[in-house]
């Protein structure tokens, strides 16, 4: 589906210059000689490039759909990623840069969900927070509680995270899987 390239919002897909591509920021720019642009930062679906665009109004893009299939994270095999799709119990491979670093907080039987374009998968979204347990967490600082201060804390994934001060060794905790903060006490 053609869309000028003053309609592009953030979120949307689009093929640019043969590339598949997803607006991250937009501008819209309207300056006091000339026509109307919209500066727009693109990042690359495949390689993580980021690329910044500008479209005028007379100028149009294709959008693209990405098909959308629920997984479920199986196991690591090197560095490649297993999951079995949920409808049809096949399992694919996936290269775990794929991820990025939510790579860090798959758990075992995790559901996903994989992005696809023509069946290929392009990208994992793992939920948005995750449930995990404070395996070592430092001593609060005298003095330092009067203030809204946090400390450095080790999750059992191994990821760290600043965590409040009434955090201790042991509890488990809601983190924010892309932010990579601490959102709450688990209940």
């Amino acid at each position: 589906m053609k869309i000028s390239g003053v309609d592009i919002r953030p979120g949307n897909n689009i093929e640019y210059e043969g590339g598949l591509w997803r607006a991250v920021k937009i501008q819209h720019t309207q300056p006091g000689k000339g026509g109307a642009y919209m500066q727009v930062e693109l990042k690359n679906l495949i390689d993580g490039r980021k690329n910044n665009v500008r479209f005028r109004s007379a100028e149009s893009v294709e959008r693209i759909r990405l098909d959308t299939k629920d997984f479920q994270y199986l196991y690591a095999e090197g560095d490649m990623l297993v999951f079995m799709d949920q409808e049809s119990y096949e399992q694919i491979n996936l290269p775990q840069e794929l991820l990025g670093d939510a790579a860090d907080f798959l758990q075992d039987g995790m559901e996903v969900t994989l992005e696809m374009y023509e069946e290929r998968p392009i990208s994992v979204q793992l939920p948005d927070t995750i449930e995990a347990t404070v395996v070592e967490a430092d001593a609060v600082v005298k003095g330092q509680t009067a203030s809204a201060s946090y400390k450095p804390a080790i999750l059992d994934n191994g990821v760290r995270v600043m965590v409040p001060p009434h955090i201790v060794s042991g509890t488990r905790i809601v983190v924010d899987v892309y932010a990579r903060e601490y959102v709450k006490r688990a209940d």
